[in-house]
């Protein structure tokens, strides 16, 4: 886990900042913009904007960060409507990551009122307004989200932001995935910025249905989630479900051995064994090599 020292502001296209991970190796953000890709990756693909008429609002962040997902959520909310109560639900294991955040003054730029909220769950780990319930879950997610099932918190959105599915195989797995779907309300809306075969067929053992959202600072797609039983009962008044149906090209990545799933039955393995087991899995797999498939539809492309 990194120090305070490792975490310096690195500036993206936006003009908002980002941190590096030495941990993972990875940015926190792509170069595109750190609020932009928050916001486009994130909070418009769940349409939030078109809830505010809801009672209440409730977003489970998976991987809070510098927190620029929850900001950008509230942000889009209450721009629509002051007055729409919020809850939050925020996972993250590094406490220095969002401290870091306030303490270098990413957010300087935003209204005074989401920096107070930011600092308050950098520090304090919950806020408690007259519109805003929220919670910072400070431990191993995979701990962390079935503490957030039992309660019975369903959200309305859910952000999936971990580190790549190589970096960080332990929140990726068909497990860890069948937990956070099971807090996704009956007609909420999953996000995520990744559009790896693993990652898709997870969503889909977990019986959810997918679709594309449009690639934001990349030349791939995000993946945008949603219970199938509400797509097939219709159930959706405010979305045309999925905003981008599958490529014939991505339908056919989930049937190649990129799309042998991670798996941790449970929910406790490291990293490189979850690593290990999927490889293993790959190699004695009958499903087509990703490479043939690649070559066949995207020679210079890798999904």
């Amino acid at each position: 886990m990194p120090n305070s020292e490792e975490l310096i502001p690195q500036p993206t296209g936006d003009g908002s900042y980002t941190f590096i991970s030495q941990e993972f190796g990875e940015a926190f953000h792509s170069h595109y913009g750190a609020k932009q890709e928050s916001l486009l990756k994130f909070v418009v693909p769940t349409q939030l904007a078109n809830l505010t008429h809801k009672p209440t609002l409730r977003i489970l962040d998976v991987c809070y960060g510098l927190g620029y997902n929850t900001a950008s959520a509230l942000q889009t909310i209450w721009d629509v409507n002051p007055d729409c109560q919020v809850e939050v639900m925020a996972l993250e294991i590094n406490p220095l990551v969002p401290q870091a955040a306030i303490a270098q003054e990413i957010f300087a730029t935003w209204d005074d009122q989401y920096i107070d909220i930011l600092s308050q769950l950098a520090f304090e780990h919950q806020v408690e307004t007259r519109r805003l319930k929220a919670k910072l879950m400070i431990d191993d997610a995979r701990k962390s989200i079935q503490i957030v099932n039992r309660s019975d918190f369903l959200a309305d959105a859910i952000f999936l932001d971990p580190f790549s599915p190589p970096q960080c195989p332990q929140l990726w797995t068909i497990e860890f995935i069948q937990q956070v779907a099971l807090c996704l309300h009956s007609d909420g809306l999953l996000a995520t910025y990744s559009c790896a075969a693993a990652v898709r067929v997870a969503l889909l053992a977990a019986s959810l249905a997918i679709g594309s959202t449009p690639p934001v600072g990349r030349r791939t797609p995000g993946t945008l989630a949603a219970h199938r039983k509400a797509i097939e009962n219709a159930t959706f008044s405010y979305l045309s479900f999925p905003p981008l149906p599958l490529s014939k090209a991505e339908q056919e990545h989930l049937l190649t051995r990129a799309a042998i799933p991670y798996r941790d039955p449970d929910l406790s393995d490291s990293a490189p064994a979850i690593l290990m087991r999927r490889q293993q899995e790959q190699q004695t797999s009958s499903l087509e090599p990703t490479s043939r498939w690649r070559k066949r539809w995207y020679e210079n492309i890798a999904l």
